[in-house]
């Protein structure tokens, strides 16, 4: 509820406290867990509304795996990589490189996935490195 105004609700953030975490002049991605409707009703009045972009929960397909439930959503770590991208205009110049490998990795993704049945093994084995 901190996304609203704090004249729609308690816990709301003021507009000054709003712009400085989301700046007017700077791309928002959301990966939201739920519809992603909610989020731009929660935001539509705000500065920086039109510079920001949610991808969330589609009601689309069935359930699969873990990550491909995320790339049907389009919220994998592709795809937000790509989001970035394209909304930061000095990342412009390596778009179409970029375009290119992770649509291949979605792509190599969804054709193991239909016929392992499992994420890939770089994907299902991870494991945080940092600290």
């Amino acid at each position: 509820m901190t996304l609203q105004p704090a004249s729609e609700h308690p816990h709301g953030l003021s507009d000054e406290e709003f712009d400085l975490a989301f700046t007017k002049d700077a791309p928002v991605i959301f990966a939201f867990h739920g519809y992603p409707w909610c989020v731009h009703r929660l935001t539509y009045r705000r500065h920086n509304h039109d510079n920001i972009h949610v991808r969330g929960y589609k009601e689309e397909g069935t359930t699969t795996t873990p990550f491909d439930m995320c790339v049907v959503n389009n919220i994998d770590r592709y795809q937000l990589t790509l989001d970035a991208i394209t909304r930061i205009p000095r990342l412009a110049s390596i778009h179409e490189a970029a375009h290119q490998r992770y649509t291949e990795q979605i792509q190599r993704h969804r054709l193991y996935v239909a016929e392992n049945g499992q994420d890939l093994p770089e994907i299902r084995n991870w494991k945080w490195a940092g600290r």
